[in-house]
């Protein structure tokens, strides 16, 4: 059993809780394996692991979302049990979740204030105009100035997750849980994220934060634990520590932490050429190609529109006026008329738009490619199964169980499965919005490796991505937006993260 030392010394009074030989295990699975992990006042402590590693496991059971099967918690060295999230929430406990928790329908002072709604003179009625000033309040520590009467449905993903961040802030929580609250969010925004955290801490709120991006792991972080296969297998101050060493720990292998392409490929036919795309999600007057066995990339600030051209050229957002042409057609139509000349759209929010949850992982693999694998409408249940099984061997998809639902799966396999419908599907175009969104450093080496092996064998792709490390080195060429308009295009050996942001802002 790993365990965590006291990282404060000796006029620390000890952990603010303890989690010892915590083991949780679903049929099949021990996701938690005698595992312990020691959170102390005023410190960022860095969890870390690959996707399904037991991270999501361990912030459940701490949070009471799961009962652990063995092992105790003790909070200021007394025992004591968390058998709901009601009794986290007792302990000063709050989780800001990968998955969002917002009601779509509730504007974003009621989502913040949840539950919490400041009573109004009269009984039974709520302070609104409080609520709405106590909101706005929270999101201006985040430097952010929404409006608070505007629905939770109508944001995009970004704003969601600092909704999500604003609403955990304000219950003013002793323990903080905060698992990818990054992953969406632009750089601006992640700057001032990490300085409401530093006041937090300098407030003496402990902070535990899940993240798999190196550079803020070793910014942020005072202490460092590392889980694979369910297990702790380090745990150590960040000063100590490297990012290899991380990553090796996480994987149990060494690998770099950059994808760096194997070689690049002749440009075919033009695959999708964009002209004077006007929309009304904001997108004006964008202009761009992809060729065929090209890595195209479209970069930007969180809110620059990258994801409104994706979404019109996929035919889920109408054209106001402009051209898209997909080898050699005009799309005019709907997705499916996009699908069939061979598009396949990898959205970044694969849990709402790219998974049907509730299925399997074979029906999610088959559910874009039915009529081309059976065209003549017979289901053949014996052919269907032998290409989830090989899809599932060449994606690596884990656990390897077809039936199992795709909901179970960690993210980084989740997103494996979004690829794969559209591996099946035959497409030739791919476009690809944030892939690596919430996944771990190995399966992101996987799905470029995925990328580029599509590239190589012919396909366009257009790779959006907010990490820009991702566009320069994963990257033939890329277009760079502002405001909704392309500011400029750079060749690949203009590629920089300094030429990108200068576009960019």
């Amino acid at each position: 059993m790993a365990t965590n030392e006291n990282p404060k010394g000796g006029g620390d009074p000890g952990p603010l809780l303890e989690l010892r030989g915590i083991t949780k295990r679903f049929p099949g699975v021990v996701a938690l394996d005698d595992v312990s992990l020691s959170i102390h006042r005023g410190e960022i402590h860095m969890l870390l692991g690959e996707n399904g590693a037991g991270k999501s496991s361990l912030i459940k059971v701490l949070y009471g979302a799961y009962r652990a099967d063995a092992g105790e918690f003790r909070h200021q060295g007394k025992v004591i049990r968390i058998d709901s999230p009601a009794d986290a929430k007792a302990l000063g406990i709050a989780v800001i979740f990968q998955e969002f928790s917002l009601v779509p329908f509730l504007n974003i002072a009621q989502n913040i204030y949840l539950g919490r709604e400041p009573r109004g003179r009269l009984p039974g009625l709520i302070d609104h105009a409080r609520m709405h000033a106590d909101a706005r309040a929270v999101l201006q520590s985040l430097g952010l100035s929404y409006d608070t009467h505007a629905l939770a449905g109508d944001l995009g993903v970004a704003q969601q997750q600092m909704v999500e961040i604003a609403k955990a802030l304000s219950q003013n929580a002793r323990i903080l849980v905060m698992d990818e609250p990054t992953a969406a969010i632009s750089d601006r925004e992640s700057e001032a994220l990490f300085t409401v955290i530093r006041q937090l801490r300098e407030k003496g709120v402990a902070i535990v934060y899940i993240s798999h991006r190196m550079k803020e792991v070793f910014e942020l972080g005072d202490r460092i634990t590392v889980l694979r296969d369910g297990r702790c297998v380090t745990s150590m101050e960040a000063a100590q520590a490297t990012p290899e060493q991380m990553i090796r720990s996480m994987i149990g292998r060494q690998v770099n932490a950059l994808f760096q392409r194997k070689g690049r490929f002749t440009p075919g036919d033009v695959a999708l050429e964009v002209s004077g795309l006007h929309t009304s999600t904001g997108v004006s007057g964008v202009d761009l190609h992809v060729r065929a066995g090209e890595i195209v990339g479209l970069s930007g600030l969180v809110g620059a529109g990258r994801t409104e051209v994706a979404r019109a050229v996929f035919g889920a957002d109408p054209i106001a006026s402009g051209k898209v042409t997909i080898f050699g057609h005009e799309v005019k139509g709907e997705p499916d008329s996009v699908v069939a000349l061979g598009v396949g759209l990898i959205p970044e929010n694969r849990k709402a738009e790219g998974l049907a949850l509730g299925r399997s992982v074979q029906d999610n693999l088959l559910i874009s490619s039915l009529w081309k694998l059976f065209p003549k409408g017979w289901y053949n249940a014996r052919e269907a199964m032998r290409r989830v099984g090989a899809l599932v061997e060449k994606l690596r998809i884990s656990p390897p169980d077809p039936l199992r639902p795709a909901r179970v799966l960690s993210g980084g396999n989740q997103q494996k499965i979004v690829i794969g419908k559209w591996l099946n599907a035959g497409c030739r175009l791919f476009i690809f919005d944030e892939p690596t969104r919430g996944i771990d450093v190995g399966a992101k080496m996987e799905v470029f490796s995925l990328i580029e092996g599509l590239a190589e064998q012919g396909a366009g792709i257009l790779l959006i991505s907010s990490e820009l490390q991702e566009i320069v080195h994963a990257c033939d060429r890329a277009y760079v937006m502002r405001g909704g308009r392309i500011s400029g295009e750079l060749a690949h050996d203009e590629l920089s993260e300094q030429n990108i942001l200068r576009l960019a802002i």
